[in-house]
């Protein structure tokens, strides 16, 4: 399934060029200086607070963004994280793409309990289904159905939720 992205056509200079045309400078750089904070931010209440109120970003509750994610600098309020979601160590998250004759825009959905690995990259317009598991150092380029593990460059699903299921109900480290 393709990505869920809107379409930007350019004429001239390549589409990062113009990009001011596309997106304030002012907001770039406020985007960018808050995203460098919270980069190095120890604190989870404090970096999702100021993701939260300065950059527009819909996270929930008890969701933890490891030191060194990379929201997009861009369009942060283009992103969505569910509640209890662990993103990995060093993961980028796009909400746009700047390519030679357009670009484009998607919001990233992530949901509920959902673990992304560390050194991983969401592209612009996918959405993780409520308990997915992406594995370190993944390009997400297209959705990941909820419960299932992806995983790869490029991605694939490595287990269905189905198949997860029964692993789980297998897997003696399951049953507490």
């Amino acid at each position: 399934m393709a990505r869920k992205t809107e379409r930007y056509r350019v004429q001239g200079a390549n589409s990062l060029w113009q990009l001011y045309k596309t997106v304030s400078f002012f907001k770039v750089m406020k985007c960018f200086i808050v995203i460098q904070l919270g980069r190095f931010t120890p604190s989870l209440r404090v970096k999702n607070a100021m993701y939260r109120r300065l950059l527009k970003m819909k996270i929930g509750k008890q969701t933890s963004l490891a030191l060194m994610v990379m929201p997009d600098t861009m369009f942060p309020e283009r992103i969505t994280i569910g509640d209890n979601s662990v993103i990995g160590f060093n993961t980028t998250i796009l909400a746009h793409e700047y390519l030679i004759e357009e670009y484009r825009l998607g919001d990233v959905t992530i949901g509920k309990n959902v673990m992304v690995g560390a050194n991983s990259t969401i592209l612009p317009g996918v959405t993780i289904g409520d308990g997915a598991v992406v594995s370190a150092m993944t390009l997400v380029h297209r959705d990941v159905p909820a419960g299932c593990l992806a995983g790869g460059n490029p991605m694939r699903i490595i287990y269905t939720k189905e198949q997860m299921d029964a692993r789980r109900h297998e897997d003696p480290f399951w049953k507490s």
